[in-house]
């Protein structure tokens, strides 16, 4: 696989040390590698590490006159972080199984592709739900994030009771659904 120019200038950019590089590849890939690390048993600070990590292995490589990278800077980084991750795991005891095996049994691109799809998802969700406006978006964010009661709901938001509170985030929901599948669709 030949990598793209973009990807050449960027591995560049790295290895020189350039700033605006070393941003794009930030941009580019942590939310990928936040995901990975908070669905496994890990937190913020733990995906700022590992991705710390993996970066500068990348900018080691990059600085490597023999170093030809043959896949995708984003592939390479989750990859890198999936491994260093789980062998932090390991050394936790919360990972029983061969960390240098996982090459085997776990495909990196169909689980790249999974989170990529589903971060997609997740930014068209986030417009619906901005396009939705209030009180809408506040109704549902107290429901839904917030974890509030119908009850505190209706009082905060001014609604004559629960039920009107629960008639109200239906219609809410119906009107996001309808914003998510009209932007999702026109992704397809």
């Amino acid at each position: 696989m030949k990598l793209d120019s973009n990807e050449q200038l960027l591995l560049r950019g790295l290895a020189n040390n350039d700033t605006k590089a070393i941003d794009t590849i930030y941009k580019d890939n942590f939310n990928m590698v936040q995901a990975l690390i908070l669905n496994n048993n890990g937190t913020y600070d733990d995906a700022r590490d590992i991705f710390q990590e993996a970066v500068i292995t990348l900018y080691e490589k990059a600085k490597s006159d023999s170093f030809v990278l043959t896949c995708q800077i984003k592939t390479y980084i989750y990859s890198v972080c999936r491994r260093l991750w789980l062998k932090r795991l390991q050394q936790m005891g919360r990972y029983t199984g061969q960390v240098e095996s996982l090459e085997e049994t776990v495909p990196v691109e169909e689980d790249l592709e999974f989170h990529e799809k589903r971060n997609a998802d997740f930014a068209i969700m986030e417009r619906a739900l901005n396009s939705l406006g209030e009180p809408c978006k506040g109704l549902l964010e107290a429901y839904y994030l917030q974890k509030k009661g119908m009850t505190e709901i209706a009082q905060d938001f001014g609604y004559t009771n629960a039920d009107n509170a629960k008639n109200q985030k239906y219609k809410c929901l119906m009107r996001l659904k309808k914003l998510f599948f009209a932007q999702y669709n026109i992704g397809e």
